[in-house]
């Protein structure tokens, strides 16, 4: 590909950024709007080697970023930082949430914490009856790929210290599924039960994964 082409390709990409705004903007697109000239020219070929999965490119360390596709070291490094400018803006964002009144709110909370963990946390959230939040969020458990075990005395110790009214228990899947096992059921209904003896309500039990989350309360697994 000759550099006037190359170069067509990214103005093209710049064109329709500047016109249309960058969420108008494909993968590719934004790939060769980020890259340098010689990047540019594989960004296509960069996006299938990982059969399009921006998570599987952008977890790939630098060293083996910059061999796929011939990109070469400096545009692995762009990449990355383009993915820590993400990931610091969502922290940011996060950090305004005051209220929860959606499983969306928690999402937003803790995304950009537990996405890109290899490992299970498990988090719990106090709240006022208005869903205002109290505190700071608690990690209650670090796990291996698998699971991660949660103490209800320490859960329970901590909403009767914050005088809380709700409680959300928040966790991530490593491994990409959304689904809850059976251990995540087991640990909501143990929650749930703990915490009605104190009169606190379980709001919520959200799985994020890079694929998406899921609500225990949206898909009636959560009783009042």
């Amino acid at each position: 590909m000759s550099g006037d082409e190359v170069r067509e390709m990214r103005k093209q990409a710049t064109g329709k950024l500047e016109s249309w705004g960058v969420e108008r903007l494909t993968d590719a697109e934004l790939l060769k709007v980020l890259l340098d000239e010689k990047g540019v020219e594989y960004a296509d070929a960069l996006l299938e080697k990982f059969d399009g999965d921006l998570f599987r490119m952008s977890t790939e360390p630098v060293k083996s970023l910059r061999n796929r596709a011939g990109i070469g070291l400096a545009n692995a490094r762009r990449i990355h930082a383009a993915v820590e400018l993400g990931r610091r803006v969502g922290t940011e964002e996060a950090r305004r949430i005051d209220f929860i009144r959606s499983s969306d709110d928690i999402v937003r909370l803790f995304r950009p914490e537990l996405e890109k963990k290899t490992y299970e946390e498990c988090w719990c959230l106090f709240l006022t009856s208005t869903g205002k939040i109290l505190g700071k969020p608690l990690r209650m458990s670090i796990g291996g790929v698998q699971g991660t075990v949660v103490d209800q005395r320490i859960v329970m110790k901590r909403a009767v210290e914050e005088l809380a009214s709700q409680i959300v228990l928040v966790h991530n899947h490593p491994s990409g599924s959304v689904q809850p096992s059976e251990a995540d059921k087991q640990l909501t209904d143990k929650i749930g039960q703990a915490a009605k003896l104190l009169n606190v309500r379980l709001l919520d039990h959200v799985i994020i994964a890079r694929t998406g989350h899921f609500s225990f309360r949206q898909a009636g697994l959560v009783e009042d």
